[in-house]
């Protein structure tokens, strides 16, 4: 193309030198238009080449390809601050003002994690062991995206709220179906999931953005995909296309999984969770919940997740959220929650020590 417009030029040239000046204004005015012409047409070539309109990778047998280590932190609320109304999106100034934030607290990283520590309660952890996440130009201002609000919908009559945490155990009765946290020590059944190594805390399923192990590893065959969990090394084994699934009175922690592509989309739809679960961590019981999940991948380093839960005993509405992946340069190593779970152990060796404690001194 460059060739090309040095010969116009050259063209033009020429009708000054070969005829007259009078002759040759004609010429000279249909050439620069014909220069003029090619050097935009090169130019919209070039800009044409330079943008990297992105291609999902494909598998050898054709299909997207979503396979690898992916990241799943990120500094945006679950829920949308009222502020916000039903803005899905931050501002510019919003944005500056976020990172801001997060700046400051990366100077304070020693500091323990606010509102749990206390004369009694150490606190679980400082921010060394938080996983943040970048921030991009554009940024959600939640995770869930319906309803339109960006909160989760009133829950059915009923439904009480029950959530564990880091710090006194909370009243309550067995199955404790919340994943941190405890309703006392008498025995590992009065303690949260997590602890007791059989669900994580962010990898439900739906998973969910958490303190740290945000990240996942999704390996693919024609007929399969498997997703495993960081968080107590959770697998979970999606067939893919029409396969039949478990009879509704066989239950399971991460429930039973089915797939099937939408173009480039892998949609997985779950059902048959245990009822010894939360719907969302919580919230009511999993039991007759129904979750959908949707991957994308928008370019060589995103991977869209949204995921849709259906659940009438617990939710009067369905709840969408969209959470970005971002690609992993490395592995998952193994999470080994049961080898390594001595605070379980001394957890209730203390309240032993201090049921004998308390006999002794009153004897």
């Amino acid at each position: 193309m460059l060739y090309y417009c040095i010969n116009i030029f050259s063209f033009i040239c020429y009708s000054f030198v070969g005829i007259g000046f009078s002759g040759s204004i004609f010429f000279f005015f249909i050439a620069c238009l014909l220069f003029v012409s090619s050097l935009f047409a090169s130019l919209n070539v070039a800009l044409a080449q330079s943008v990297d309109v992105f291609s999902v990778a494909r598998t050898e047998w054709d299909e997207a390809d979503l396979q690898g280590v992916w990241n799943f932190s990120s500094n945006v609320p679950l829920q949308r601050p009222t502020q916000f109304g039903d803005r899905e999106f931050m501002t510019d100034d919003e944005v500056t003002q976020l990172r801001a934030r997060l700046s400051a607290a990366d100077a304070a990283s020693d500091q323990a994690v606010p509102g749990i520590e206390s004369e009694t309660n150490p606190g679980g952890y400082n921010d060394f062991w938080v996983e943040s996440a970048g921030i991009t130009d554009q940024i959600r201002t939640s995770h869930i995206v319906y309803p339109t609000n960006g909160r989760f919908p009133d829950l059915v009559e009923g439904i009480r709220p029950i959530a564990g945490g880091l710090g006194p155990d909370v009243q309550g009765d067995r199955p404790v179906r919340f994943v941190v946290g405890g309703i006392s020590k008498n025995g590992p059944e009065d303690r949260g999931l997590s602890e007791r190594c059989i669900v994580g805390f962010n990898a439900d399923p739906p998973f969910q953005p958490s303190l740290y192990n945000n990240n996942l590893q999704i390996v693919q065959n024609k007929d399969y995909a498997v997703i495993l969990m960081e968080m107590i090394h959770d697998a979970r084994i999606v067939p893919i296309g029409e396969r039949q699934q478990l009879d509704d009175s066989i239950k399971q922690w991460s429930g039973d999984s089915r797939g099937y592509w939408d173009v480039d989309t892998l949609v997985v739809e779950t059902t048959n969770f245990t009822g010894f679960t939360q719907s969302y961590p919580g919230f009511g019981t999993a039991e007759n919940k129904k979750l959908t999940e949707r991957f994308t991948r928008i370019d060589p380093f995103t991977v869209n997740y949204e995921w849709t839960i259906d659940d009438s005993s617990t939710f009067t509405d369905r709840v969408t959220a969209i959470i970005p992946m971002t690609k992993v340069a490395g592995q998952l190593y193994e999470y080994a929650c049961h080898e390594g779970n001595y605070g379980m152990i001394n957890i209730l060796r203390g309240a032993r020590v201090e049921e004998r404690l308390a006999k002794e001194s009153s004897q």
